[in-house]
């Protein structure tokens, strides 16, 4: 009986082993244009500069790209100018489905969100 649970156990173990997904490396590179005057605030998310990357787990280089154009999000419409978003997926250049490398020329609200400085 002890084998019978020891061996469902293990069963049920690798199973679930068998169904977890390979995370890759994504990483977004940044490069910010800011307002006029408002540089400091503006690059503060990259220490001060105006590129800078960030690295996130991925499922796969689809997935990776859809957090790229999600990035280009711009909230601070009169802090930061504009956006342009690189991508690389497990160290591997990643493009829109439109081939182009900036993945913030996808993104859906770019003319409501960019260029918008008073």
């Amino acid at each position: 009986m002890k084998n019978t649970t020891r061996n469902i156990l293990l069963v049920s173990f690798f199973s679930l082993a068998a169904t977890q997904v390979y995370a890759g490396t994504c990483e977004l590179k940044f490069t910010r244009s800011a307002c006029p005057g408002k540089e400091e605030i503006s690059f503060k998310k990259c220490n001060g500069a105006a590129s800078c990357s960030e690295f996130l787990e991925a499922a796969s280089a689809a997935d990776c790209a859809t957090q790229a154009t999600q990035a280009c999000e711009n909230k601070r419409l009169d802090i930061t100018k504009s956006k342009v978003i690189n991508a690389t997926f497990d160290e591997k250049p990643i493009k829109t489905s439109a081939g182009s490398d900036d993945f913030c020329t996808d993104y859906k609200n770019k003319a409501a969100e960019f260029n918008k400085c008073s």
